[in-house]
C-alpha cells in the first residue's frame, strides 16, 4: 500500500517537473516578424531616440506587465557591451519583453553567452541577433593600449586581442583614437561572424533561414547605431 501511495507521488512529481520544464524552455510562437523587419523596427527605433521623440509605449504598464509575466516572445537578440551609457532598451526605444538584451564588456561571447543567445534564438523564436559594439569602448581601448590586466579582465582582453591585433595592422599611420574605432569594428564583425562557428544550434538556425546576425556600432556623441558590413 506505502509503495502504491510513494509511486503515486512520485508520478506526481515527475509531471509537475515535466511541466516546468517544458514552459521554460518552450519554443514558444516566436516574435511574429521576419529578421529583417525586426532590424527595422530597431533602427526606426534609434531614429526615435537620435531625433528625442522616444515613443510613450516604450513605458509598460501593469496590463503589459501582467501578459510579459506569463510568457514572452522578444523579436531581437542583442548582445551589447556591458557600458552605462548603451542601454539597448533605451538607444532603441523598446519596451518590456521586446529584446532579449545579453551585455558583456567588449560584447564577446564565451560559453555563457552564447548559451543564452541560444535559448533566446531557439526556445524564445527570435528571429534577429545583433551584436553592437560601440564608439571608445573601455574594454577594447584597454586591449589595443597592451598591458597586463588585472584579475579576470584578462578574459575579456584575450577575446578582443585578435581584432585588436588585426586594426593594427589594417588602421597603421591612424591616431590611436581611430585604431580603437577600428579595433571597435573589427571586434563587432568578428563576434558576429563567429557566432554559428562556435554554436551548431546557431549555425543550424542560419542555415534554415530562422535567424539572421548582423553587426553595428553605437555613436556615444549622436546615438546613432550604424549597420557595419
Amino acid at each position: 500500500m506505502k509503495s502504491s501511495k510513494v509511486a503515486r507521488r512520485i508520478a506526481i512529481l515527475a509531471a509537475a517537473l515535466s511541466a516546468t520544464i517544458g514552459i521554460a524552455f518552450a519554443s514558444g510562437e516566436g516574435s511574429g516578424i521576419t529578421a529583417d523587419q525586426a532590424l527595422q523596427k530597431l533602427m526606426d527605433g534609434n531614429t526615435r531616440y537620435v531625433e528625442s521623440k522616444m515613443s510613450a509605449s516604450a513605458l509598460c504598464d501593469a496590463t503589459a506587465r501582467g501578459k510579459l509575466a506569463k510568457s514572452q516572445h522578444p523579436y531581437a537578440i542583442i548582445l551589447s557591451c556591458s557600458d552605462s551609457r548603451v542601454p539597448p532598451e533605451i538607444i532603441f526605444d523598446q519596451s518590456l519583453g521586446e529584446v532579449f538584451v545579453v551585455r558583456v564588456a567588449g560584447n564577446v561571447a564565451d560559453p555563457l553567452v552564447l548559451g543564452s543567445v541560444e535559448y533566446a534564438a531557439e526556445h524564445l523564436g527570435s528571429p534577429l541577433i545583433m551584436v553592437l559594439g560601440h564608439e571608445r569602448c573601455g574594454a577594447v581601448t584597454a586591449t589595443v593600449a597592451g598591458g597586463k590586466p588585472e584579475g579576470n579582465i584578462g578574459a575579456i582582453v584575450k577575446e578582443i586581442a585578435p581584432a585588436a591585433k588585426k586594426a593594427k595592422t589594417t588602421c597603421k599611420g591612424k591616431t590611436k583614437e581611430e585604431i580603437v574605432e577600428c579595433a571597435v569594428e573589427i571586434n563587432a564583425k568578428a563576434v558576429a561572424a563567429e557566432l554559428p562557428k562556435k554554436s551548431k544550434l546557431l549555425a543550424k538556425e542560419l542555415k534554415e533561414g530562422k535567424i539572421k546576425i548582423v553587426a553595428a556600432k553605437y555613436d556615444l556623441d549622436d546615438g546613432k547605431v550604424t549597420l557595419l558590413k
